[in-house]
C-alpha cells in the first residue's frame, strides 16, 4: 500500500507528526526536516511525491542563468513536490511568484526549501504552498546555480530520494522512503485510528497513566 493508495478521508488523518512516530517504529529515526522549515501559508498541508534539485554556490550566470532551474521546474509532474536543497545557503531566495505559478501550471502540490524564499505575498496570491525557513529579496543569480536535479539531495538534513512521500503542514515536513512506506503507512493508520479514541477518554476524565498503559499512545 503506497500514499496514492489511500481515501481522501484516511489520507487526511494522517499528520507529520503520526508519520514521524510511525517512521520512529520501523527504526527510521532522520526524517523530520530542520526545525524553523515551515509553511509560508499558516495552516497549509502538502502531501506528494519528491522532485528534487540542488543549489551550490556560483559567482557566474553562465549566460543562462535559470535555465537549469526552469528545466527542473518543467519537468514537475501532477501530485509532485519540489524539494529544494540548499546547502542551507540563506544568501539568497530560491523560490518566488513566477516559479510557484509554473509549478502550480504543471500540476506539482507544493515546494520544500531549506534556504530564502521570495515574493511571499505573491506566492500566497498564486495559491501554491510553499515551505521554507525565511525570506529574503536577493535573486540567486551570479550567486548561486543548480548544479544537479533528479537525485538524492540532503534537504533540511533529511536525505531526499525522487519519489520518496513528502508530507508538510504546520508542525514540519517528514520525508518516508518510499523502501518503508507501505509499512509506515499502515502503523500511521493504526495510531491515527487509535489516537481518536486517546482524545474520548482523555477529554471524558481518563487518566494519562491509564490511557497509556491501554494504547501505548501519546
Amino acid at each position: 500500500m503506497l500514499f496514492e493508495d489511500l481515501t481522501p478521508e484516511i489520507a487526511a488523518l494522517l499528520s507529520t507528526a503520526i508519520l514521524s512516530d510511525s517512521c520512529d517504529s520501523v527504526g527510521v529515526r532522520n526524517q523530520v526536516m530542520t526545525a524553523g522549515i515551515g509553511a509560508v501559508r499558516p495552516g497549509a498541508r502538502v502531501a506528494g511525491r519528491a522532485r528534487t534539485v540542488e543549489f551550490a554556490p556560483s559567482e557566474t550566470d553562465f549566460g543562462d542563468p535559470y535555465g537549469d532551474a526552469m528545466a527542473f521546474i518543467d519537468s514537475l509532474e501532477p501530485s509532485s513536490v519540489a524539494v529544494i536543497a540548499t546547502g542551507p545557503d540563506a544568501r539568497t531566495a530560491y523560490w518566488g511568484e513566477l516559479f510557484s505559478a509554473s509549478a502550480k501550471g504543471h500540476g506539482a502540490v507544493g515546494a520544500v526549501c531549506d534556504g530564502p524564499v521570495r515574493d511571499v505575498s505573491k506566492i500566497l496570491a498564486v495559491g501554491f504552498d510553499v515551505f521554507a525557513p525565511a525570506s529574503r529579496p536577493i535573486d540567486f543569480r551570479g550567486r548561486m546555480r543548480v548544479v544537479a536535479a533528479g537525485g538524492t539531495v540532503r534537504c533540511g538534513g533529511v536525505l531526499v530520494a525522487p519519489g520518496d512521500l513528502v508530507l508538510a503542514d504546520d508542525d514540519g515536513v517528514v520525508v518516508v522512503p518510499r523502501a518503508v512506506e507501505p509499512e509506515v503507512l499502515r502503523r500511521a493508520m493504526d495510531r491515527a485510528t487509535a489516537e481518536r479514541s486517546v482524545l474520548q477518554e482523555l477529554l471524558s476524565g481518563a487518566s494519562l497513566r491509564e490511557v497509556w498503559d491501554r494504547w501505548h499512545v501519546l
